[in-house]
C-alpha cells in the first residue's frame, strides 16, 4: 500500500538557535535534528553547563549566556526553538526579532489567559509562531491521515484514544507539581490531535481525576468531544495503571463506514524505553470476513515527530508551504478546548432528577435471584 507519511523537508538552510536543555531536548529535538540533517547553529539555558554538554554530544558550535547574546549573534534565516516552561515563554519571546520564525514548546501557556497574552504577542511582533504539537506529525498519525484523506476508509464517524499505564511523573520534577497535570500536559496531545482530524467541538465533557495515595494534581481523565449525533470522538487516560504490562494500553483508533485504523503508540509503554509501535488496518472487501493487516512503518512519536513540526515552520518560512498547521492562531483553539475541559470536570454533570423518587421499583418475588 502506498502510504504518505514523512515530512516534506526544506528546501532552504535555516539555523536553528535552541533556548533551553532540558531532557526533552536532548531526548527528541536535537535526535530528530539530526535525524533531518538540520542546522543547529547554537543553544543557550540558564544553567550554562547544561548547553555546554548538550553542544558537545550533539557538535553545536555556538553556546550563549543569554538570549539576548543568541538574538545579537544569530546568523541569517535562523529559527528559534523554545524549549523553556510556559511561565517564561513571556520574557523570551519579547526578546526575539520582530517577524522571527519560533517554534515553542507545548502547552501554549499554563492556562488560556496566559495562551492569549502569548497570541496576543506573537501578532503584535508579526512572529512566524508555532506550537510544538508533534503527535501530529508522527508516523502513524500521518498515514492514518494519508489512509483517511484518500477515502480508503470511508467517512469517519468515531475516533479514540485510549493510554492504560504506568506514566513514571517523577522523570518531569517541574511538571508533576503542575496544579493542571493531566489534561495540561499529556491529554492536551490529544485534543490538538482530534481537532487536527475533525475540527472544533460543538461542547466539551470531561473529568479529570487524583489517585487517593499520590500528591498529584491529577493522573486520570475521560474526554468526551461533541461533534453531533453521528460522531464519537473520546479521550481516556488513566497513568496510574501499576498492574504489569499484560492489560497496558496506549492507542489511537479511527473508525470509519468503509474500515478502520489502530495505532499503537510504543512510546507510552515502559516510558521511557518504549516498545515499538503497531499500525493496523482493516478494509473489509465483500464476501470476506474482516481481516486487520500491519503496515511497517518507520520511526516513532520521538524522536521523527519533532522533525515534522520544526520541518513544517521552516517550509512555511521559505515559502514552499502553504499552511503553518501548529500556528499560535490554530493552536488557541486547542487551549480553549483544554480551557472547556477544565471548566466541565470542576462543574460537574447533571444531577440526577428528583423524579427518580416517583419511580416505582417492582416487587421481588421471594426466590427472585439477581
Amino acid at each position: 500500500m502506498d502510504i504518505i507519511y514523512k515530512p516534506q523537508l526544506p528546501v532552504t538552510v535555516q539555523p536553528i538557535i535552541i533556548i533551553g536543555a532540558g531532557g526533552i531536548v536532548a531526548d527528541a529535538h536535537l535526535p530528530a535534528y539530526k535525524k533531518a540533517n538540520f542546522t543547529v547553529h547554537g543553544i543557550v539555558n540558564r544553567t550554562r553547563a547544561k548547553a555546554e554538554q548538550l553542544a558537545q554530544d550533539f557538535g553545536i558550535p555556538n553556546v550563549y549566556d543569554s538570549v539576548a547574546e543568541a538574538v545579537a549573534k544569530a546568523p541569517l534565516h535562523a529559527v528559534y526553538d523554545l524549549t523553556i516552561m510556559p511561565g517564561q515563554y513571556l520574557e523570551v519571546l519579547k526578546q526575539l526579532p520582530n517577524g522571527a520564525a519560533v517554534l515553542i514548546q507545548k502547552p501554549m501557556g499554563d492556562d488560556f489567559d496566559q495562551a492569549m497574552e502569548i497570541l496576543e504577542l506573537c501578532r503584535t511582533k508579526k512572529l512566524v509562531a508555532a506550537i510544538n504539537f508533534q503527535l501530529r506529525f508522527a508516523p502513524f498519525v500521518t498515514a492514518a491521515r494519508d489512509m483517511i484523506q484518500k477515502g480508503l476508509i470511508g467517512e469517519l464517524y468515531d475516533m479514540e484514544v485510549r493510554v492504560t499505564l504506568k506514566t513514571p511523573w517523577e522523570l518531569f520534577p517541574l511538571v508533576m507539581v503542575h496544579p493542571r497535570l493531566e489534561i495540561q500536559y499529556h491529554s492536551i496531545h490529544y485534543i490538538d490531535l482530534l481537532r487536527s482530524f475533525l475540527g472544533e467541538p460543538e461542547t466539551v465533557m470531561a473529568k479529570t481525576l487524583k489517585h487517593p495515595a499520590k500528591n498529584l494534581s491529577s493522573s486520570r481523565s475521560t474526554i468526551l468531544l461533541d461533534y453531533g449525533d453521528t460522531m464519537h470522538a473520546v479521550i481516556n487516560t488513566n497513568h496510574d495503571h501499576d498492574f504489569g504490562a499484560t492489560h497496558q494500553e496506549s492507542f489511537i483508533k479511527w473508525e470509519g463506514t468503509k474500515g478502520a485504523i489502530k495505532a499503537k503508540m510504543g512510546l507510552l509503554m515502559d516510558y521511557p524505553h518504549g516498545l515499538p509501535d503497531v499500525f493496523e488496518y482493516c478494509l473489509p472487501e465483500a464476501g470476506k470476513a474482516p481481516e486487520w493487516k500491519e503496515l511497517k512503518l518507520e520511526g516513532s512519536w520521538f524522536p521523527d515527530a519533532f522533525v515534522g513540526t520544526m520541518a513544517n515552520l521552516m517550509r512555511y518560512k521559505e515559502g514552499s508551504s502553504e499552511v503553518l498547521y501548529t500556528s499560535v492562531e490554530d493552536v488557541i483553539k486547542t487551549m480553549a478546548v483544554v480551557e472547556s475541559a477544565y471548566q466541565a470536570s470542576d462543574h460537574g454533570g447533571v444531577k440526577v432528577s428528583g423524579q427518580h423518587k416517583k419511580i416505582k421499583t417492582p416487587l421481588k418475588k421471594k426466590n427472585d435471584v439477581f
